[in-house]
């Protein structure tokens, strides 16, 4: 007896199409350009996973960068101080409080400098 495959292939299919729903032109909605776009997607998923990290370590950076500068320091300088004065902030909480703290920041900024 011959077994039709009409129920299985639409179910995998629309688990294709449910994944590139949205997707620019007809990639969301040929079976074949869905298909391929889906694997490509998720096959740099993973590493758009592992870029947004860095990415949020170089805005963390910029914004200490910018708070320091304002206070007469050089972002390097500021966590050499850090280091020496063995304050353990890492640069996503000091990133924070430059943003929403500054008076705190410059006191942490003033330490900085007091340990150098």
């Amino acid at each position: 007896m011959r077994v039709k495959s009409g129920v299985t292939s639409r179910h995998r299919k629309k688990k294709t199409f449910r994944l590139t729903k949205g997707y620019y032109s007809n990639r969301g909605n040929r079976w074949r350009q869905a298909s391929q776009q889906a694997d490509r997607s998720l096959r740099y998923s993973t590493v758009a996973r592992k870029d947004r990290k860095g990415d949020f370590r170089k805005l963390w950076i910029t914004r200490i960068n910018a708070a320091v500068r304002s206070a007469g320091l050089s972002y390097s300088r500021f966590i050499f101080g850090l280091k020496k004065s063995n304050i353990q902030l890492n640069r996503k909480m000091l990133a924070e409080l430059a943003v929403n703290d500054a008076p705190m920041f410059n006191e942490i900024i003033q330490q900085s400098r007091a340990a150098q």
